[in-house]
């Protein structure tokens, strides 16, 4: 009988979460909104930050004083050093790497296998440093087996790279990794998936066992191979990723003067924070679309399109082979753009905002045609592959509601469910599109009207893109904005999965799809589960659970992650992962190798899925109490003279984390309005560990005169005079004066 394949959820949005950035605590308000940025949390990344972004909010230079009482403060997981240009609160911790991450990287190339640490790489993080050989009890539910992997992120002393060509098992397509055992004499390796022996070509012929550490693919867990353009003809080395890939900014253009005016200062600041090299193109929409031509240097002028129908392929040729210029270069466009957003006027007629004609679907169809259209690049007359993916921001203060994907205006049109079924659908199948075409759509929505979340959801997500909501148009929109344009995306990903034959994938949650056969190499026995990436960035992650198959008789399972992209320098990258835990017999031995805070978001992640509406997140809450009693019966003791269990000690970090998930905003009701609640479980689906962690349980900080941070724990606190609490809740930052 063969095993069921893995359920790659539907209901996982395919998206890529942003990197989430707290605003700047600059006034005594109570909540602040989600800005992206180039990090989250606390990154991992090159002393120096990659991206070119805005400058960050403030950094606190005063020290963060530990808690007064003990507790768990930080992740349990290595954190390496934060670099970030603007981490808005310090780290609680000093910089050191409590379980091994940095020596693990240091001790290469001369690592042995026993010397390393059990299920260590930044990228892939276990819920369990150890497998129980047990199945009945390895597969309890409601803890569950799991792996947290974060395919982009960056390491703090970065991957070993090599360029050549990777040796791959002929049998099941694993990769040679630091556990193959080699036969120096003849350099056959044996593969640890299917334990087939395959050759090397003679490249590992070595005189000693030392010798083969030489090869970084031998002594290392994790590895890239790049293939750059001496292999590949269509390569052009690109020197920044944002040269040739062009950004669209799609502007609802149904404003209130008070929305306009925050909109026009939010424009004009990010027209002066793009790259001088990067092609811009204005789009604004309302009941027709208006595509602003560049030609003209004095005026703002556009060329208009009816907003009622998709455009027809007559009007998008006229378009594109006329004589107008739709994407300009920003040191050119510079002063017209200026001009643009200084003409914007706001809405005139007297109708409601939520009842306003947006033809949104529309203006999106014409970007993408734009973006498609002839791209020969004139100061060289090469046609260039764009190095990364095109973007698309949409700034939308309102629901599309005229043209295609729209929806009716009210709630209570009799026609409204069908209507909204078909608008999704139009939106999903639109996103797909613009995926098939590398281009990304961002929506970024502000102000105070419902812009109906699951209908502008599938467009994100489906192209790879984000929706974000902000309160108004201002200083947190106009830094998103500027993010989400420098985000560096790589395309094409692949991610493969491969486990020693106990172990069984059964479900995937994360911002992919399942990989259809013909988009990868296959091999006679390859048993991958293997996942189509919507786009490849660092702050991604994947939730990947695991059961055994049946009694484990071995003491080691070996598990493999190898993600395929092309980066935005247009290199093709196999990144290359390989990981070996033990098995233990002892269910104590076990429960102590579990890592709370891997094992909570892994939980969370999985009922999350099922929560797609305010009253599915209620059931799950109760799901939540139901879990923890199954673990403490099935793991923990019976209390004597009593039908009660106690938890297990070892694991009592879990029920807390578990508590927070109940009454945050991912399952209570702290978040009003369901749109927010919908935004925020798209983008804890996606996101990676450490942003994760915190929209779980948030991190509490009391800030005294003094100008010191001290870390509470977040329970019930008295508050005192002269002190603020700071909540961080990764996504938002709350202040209690």
């Amino acid at each position: 009988m063969t095993p069921a394949p893995p359920t790659i959820s539907p209901g996982a949005p395919r998206f890529t979460p942003p990197n989430l950035q707290q605003d700047q605590i600059a006034s005594p308000s109570i909540k602040n909104p989600i800005m992206l940025s180039p990090e989250n949390g606390v990154k991992t990344g090159s002393p120096v930050p990659h991206l070119s972004t805005p400058p960050g909010p403030p950094v606190f230079t005063s020290p963060v004083r530990p808690a007064a009482v003990p507790f768990r403060t930080s992740p349990a997981t290595p954190q390496p050093l934060a670099f970030s240009s603007g981490s808005s609160l310090p780290t609680s911790s000093p910089p050191q790497f409590p379980n091994g991450s940095a020596e693990l990287q240091q001790q290469l190339p001369g690592a042995t296998e026993e010397s390393m640490p059990a299920g260590e790489s930044p990228c892939v993080l276990f819920s369990a440093h150890k497998l129980l050989k047990h199945k009945k009890l390895a597969n309890v539910p409601s803890l569950g087996f799991g792996v947290l992997v974060s395919p982009g992120r960056e390491t703090s002393t970065g991957p070993q790279v090599i360029h050549r060509d990777p040796h791959r098992c002929h049998n099941c397509g694993a990769y040679s990794n630091l556990y193959s055992n080699i036969l120096i004499g003849s350099g056959q390796w044996q593969c640890v998936i299917c334990w087939n022996l395959n050759g090397s070509e003679g490249e590992y012929i070595a005189s000693s066992k030392e010798e083969l550490r030489n090869f970084p693919e031998l002594s290392s867990p994790l590895v890239d191979f790049i293939q750059t353009g001496n292999k590949r003809p269509s390569f052009v080395p690109v020197t920044d990723s944002r040269t040739s890939a062009p950004v669209v900014l799609v502007i609802d253009e149904c404003l209130d003067e008070a929305h306009l005016q925050h909109l026009q200062s939010s424009l004009h600041a990010f027209v002066d924070s793009v790259p001088p090299t990067t092609r811009i193109g204005i789009i604004l929409y309302g009941s027709t679309v208006s595509v602003y031509d560049f030609t003209e240097e004095s005026i703002a002028s556009a060329d208009v399109i009816p907003g009622g129908t998709s455009p027809t392929q007559e009007t998008l040729k006229g378009l594109i082979y006329g004589t107008g210029i739709y994407l300009s270069p920003m040191h050119a466009s510079k002063e017209v753009a200026h001009l643009i957003f200084s003409s914007l006027r706001p809405y005139k007629l007297n109708v409601p905002e939520v009842s306003r004609d947006r033809c949104l679907g529309t203006a999106v169809e014409v970007a993408m045609a734009i973006i498609q259209g002839p791209s020969v690049d004139m100061s060289r007359g090469v046609v260039k592959r764009p190095g990364g993916n095109s973007r698309i921001i949409v700034c939308a203060g309102g629901p599309n509601t005229y043209g295609p994907g729209s929806v009716p205006h009210s709630y209570t049109h009799p026609n409204y469910p069908h209507r909204e079924k078909t608008a999704i659908k139009w939106m999903e199948r639109l996103g797909r599109e613009a995926h098939q075409h590398n281009i990304v759509v961002d929506i970024l929505c502000a102000g105070t009207c419902p812009v109906r979340v699951p209908v502008l959801q599938p467009l994100a997500n489906a192209s790879g893109g984000v929706l974000v909501l902000h309160d108004d148009f201002g200083e947190a929109f106009g830094v998103n904005l500027q993010r989400a344009s420098a985000r560096a995306a790589s395309s094409h990903g692949l991610l493969e999965i491969r486990c020693s034959d106990d172990i069984l994938v059964t479900q995937v949650v994360g911002p992919g799809e399942e990989a259809n056969i013909d988009t990868h190499e296959t091999f006679k026995n390859d048993m991958a589960v293997s996942i189509q990436m919507l786009s490849v960035e660092e702050t991604q992650c994947f939730s990947i659970s695991m059961q055994n198959k049946h009694d484990i008789k071995s003491d080691y399972v070996f598990f493999q992650f190898a993600i395929q992209y092309s980066n935005v320098y247009q290199a093709d990258i196999a990144r290359v992962i390989t990981i070996r835990l033990p098995t233990v017999d002892s269910v104590s031995a076990y429960l102590q190798s579990v890592q709370d805070e891997v094992a909570a978001v892994i939980i969370a992640k999985r009922t999350l899925l099922q929560a797609k509406s305010y009253s599915d997140a209620i059931d799950m809450q109760t799901t939540i109490d139901e879990r923890v009693k199954d673990i403490a019966s099935k793991f923990g003791s019976q209390v004597p003279k009593s039908k009660l269990y106690r938890f297990p000690k070892e694991i009592s970090l879990l029920p807390e984390l578990l508590f927070h998930l109940r009454r945050g905003p991912l399952l209570g009701s702290i978040v009003g309005h369901e749109d927010e609640r919908s935004v925020l479980r798209n983008l804890f689906l996606n996101a990676s560990f450490d942003l994760s962690l915190r929209m779980i349980a948030p991190r509490c900080l009391m800030h005294r005169e003094g100008g010191t941070f001290e870390e509470l724990p977040a329970y019930d606190l008295a508050m005192q005079s002269d002190t603020a609490v700071v909540l961080d809740h990764g996504t938002d930052v709350f202040i209690w004066l």
